[in-house]
């Protein structure tokens, strides 16, 4: 796969250690949604996969796949959130855009939903979109794709945090993929850390 920039430079302050290649059948993704992915979200899957950022931020899968434990997130119970959440502030008099064109694409702890806005048919130019919790706005529109807005926020760029909470410290960034956390549970570990807990694998068949 060739190497994207945005991905190149998210890596640099989040290390893709735990990451592992998401193999998506990308075609089948499109068929699916009905579009193409931008190119950033298509390394991110080759690169890093689906998975937790500090355990406060998850990206989610385009397609369903079944978990070791559990069911990973994935994007379309996300986006149907995302769109009923659009719908109970108010629709368009909150926020005028076609729901059908708010694809979610990763969750923070806060019960943020993380976005695209997918008015514009090159995929390679949507905004995020964020649809707060307990953000200024309920409905916040950046513009930056996916890597970029997630290299900004996980490098304190903001004035104003555009989500919820703040799951970076300032230095080290942990990136975890599904698989690797849910092996870690059914080893007795925590999923983000790898440290010994006594609470993993309880459910654990």
């Amino acid at each position: 796969m060739t190497e994207n920039a945005r991905i190149k430079a998210l890596e640099q302050i989040m290390p893709a250690t735990h990451g592992a290649d998401e193999d998506i059948d990308w075609r089948a993704a499109e068929t699916t949604w009905g579009t193409g992915f931008p190119a950033d979200f298509v390394a991110f899957m080759g690169r890093f996969g689906a998975g937790s950022i500090n355990g406060e931020a998850s990206i989610l899968l385009p397609l369903p796949k079944p978990g070791l434990q559990w069911d990973p997130a994935q994007m379309s119970e996300e986006t149907a959130n995302a769109r009923q959440a659009w719908q109970a502030q108010g629709g368009r008099s909150a926020f005028d855009v076609d729901p059908e064109a708010i694809i979610a694409w990763g969750v923070t702890g806060g019960s943020d939903i993380l976005c695209w806005l997918t008015s514009d048919p090159d995929p390679d130019r949507w905004p995020v979109l964020v649809c707060g919790r307990h953000t200024a706005d309920a409905f916040a529109v950046y513009p930056y794709g996916m890597a970029e807005f997630l290299y900004r926020l996980c490098s304190d760029e903001f004035d104003v945090s555009p989500v919820s909470i703040t799951f970076w410290d300032g230095g080290h960034l942990s990136f975890v993929h599904w698989r690797k956390a849910q092996r870690r549970w059914q080893e007795g570990r925590n999923p983000e850390t790898g440290e010994p807990d006594p609470y993993a694998g309880e459910f654990a068949d």
